[in-house]
């Protein structure tokens, strides 16, 4: 057996042994009588042994299973509050940790996608990965430049982040998230209402974009033209990119998991006000959504801007954002229930035929979700969201009831998903800033 089978057998048998072990087993054995939150039926103890093992092995993982934890570790904010310790621990451990790979076998993917001289692209190489990511770690290296010939002058060279990518990764990620959609009931059993499936299925839709690191240095390039010059966000130049390997200018900065454990409120408080801007500029500015919202893909650069990393997950909106979303956002302030629940069947949210939603109840269950656009300022905190979680995700909510009626329309999927997850990394911040100024400028249909 290779390296590459034995590792992914291994990964395998890590997932499958989860719901054998003791929380495991506490939770399955319950089955259908999570009727209503958790901490009805399931100690906190089991909830907490449950949330450890799991993220336990998660955190052991390349793959498919790293991957899904980075993108489940921005909803960390919404545990409750004697559960949320542990788990944010555990959770961000995920987003910029993992076993690197062996230095021989770097060396082998550097010869693949470079040649053998490989070296002589570099005046420096750290063999010692930077960071470790869910299908690739990222190396700091000095990137020779070209010497100077006629007509043009000798440039210095440049430090550079060189992304390789994991051998095997694509088999990796297929068969860590088949795995994965089984514990589904466990998540339950951490976050009533959590449905982790909707995630894992869209993971498994976007592995043939996320392993073409060429498309991800076009992608890259679109970012850095739309925000070339500008005072609030940064987007390192791609320098070289082949299908395994994507070299990139080497940023500098503050994590933005260390401004959310350390940083001052005021430092939040920015870092919150970068993070919408980018979120509602960028579908305007490039066409595109950055998809990957957990905190290991930013900086605080020590100009105050916000650094972008990691395009592999992009939504395409060639467009911009849905022009339905700004109107219906105006509609639902200015109170008028009758055009918002007109508008939802028309984008099909609702189905035209369900006769169990009236506009006033609908407009009632939307409005507490909207309160970061209802004033000048808001701040999002860690209980505000927690609450919504409640609201929404206990079955005996009446919320929880009407929005069984609702359908998210397979359109809107990502769009919703990276929306929650810039949700989760604002409340981690509990950053206070004008968020409806931002929307104001940037959502389509929002201000007339």
């Amino acid at each position: 057996m290779t390296d590459i089978p034995r590792r992914a057998a291994a990964r395998t048998a890590k997932l499958a042994s989860l719901p054998l072990g003791f929380a495991g087993r506490t939770v399955l054995g319950l089955g259908k009588r999570v009727t209503g939150m958790a901490s009805d039926v399931i100690s906190a103890e089991i909830q907490q042994r449950t949330a450890e093992q799991l993220f336990s092995v998660l955190g052991q993982l390349k793959g498919g299973a790293m991957k899904f934890g980075q993108a489940l570790s921005v909803f960390e904010a919404a545990l409750p509050d004697e559960l949320a310790g542990p788990y944010r621990q555990a959770l961000t451990k995920l987003q910029e940790a993992a076993p690197p790979l062996p230095v021989a076998s770097v060396h082998k993917v550097l010869a693949a996608e470079l040649g053998e001289d490989w070296r002589a692209n570099f005046a420096e190489f750290d063999d010692v990965p930077a960071a470790a990511a869910s299908i690739g770690q990222v190396h700091r290296a000095v990137w020779r430049s070209p010497p100077p010939g006629r007509g043009r002058k000798r440039v210095p060279d440049r430090t550079v982040a060189v992304k390789i990518q994991y051998p095997g990764a694509g088999d990796a990620l297929l068969s860590d998230l088949k795995q994965l959609s089984r514990l589904a009931g466990m998540f339950r059993a951490i976050q009533p209402g959590m449905d982790v499936k909707p995630l894992i299925t869209e993971l498994r839709e976007r592995i043939t974009e996320e392993l073409d690191y060429e498309l991800e240095a076009e992608t890259q390039r679109a970012f850095h033209a739309g925000y070339a010059g500008d005072p609030d966000i940064y987007v390192p130049e791609v320098v070289r990119a082949t299908p395994r390997l994507l070299v990139t200018e080497w940023i500098d900065g503050t994590p933005l998991a260390a401004v959310i454990a350390d940083g001052t409120q005021e430092e939040r408080d920015e870092a919150g006000r970068l993070m919408a801007v980018l979120h509602f500029s960028a579908p305007r500015r490039c066409g595109l959504l950055h998809a990957d919202p957990h905190p290991g893909n930013f900086r605080i650069l020590p100009d105050g801007r916000l650094g972008v990393i990691d395009f592999g997950a992009v939504a395409r909106l060639p467009d911009g954002l849905p022009e339905p979303v700004g109107r219906l956002l105006a509609l639902a302030l200015a109170g008028d229930a009758d055009a918002v629940l007109a508008g939802l069947v028309e984008e099909g949210f609702v189905k035209p035929d369900d006769d169990h939603l009236d506009a006033p109840g609908l407009l009632e269950f939307l409005l507490p979700m909207l309160a970061p656009v209802v004033e000048e300022e808001f701040r999002f905190t860690r209980a505000w969201l927690r609450g919504e979680a409640v609201r929404l995700g206990s079955p005996k909510s009446p919320a929880y009831q009407l929005s069984r009626h609702l359908n998210l329309p397979p359109s809107y999927l990502l769009l919703h998903r990276v929306t929650m997850g810039s949700i989760g990394v604002l409340s981690q911040l509990e950053a206070r800033a004008r968020y409806r100024g931002i929307v104001e400028e940037w959502l389509p249909g929002f201000s007339a």
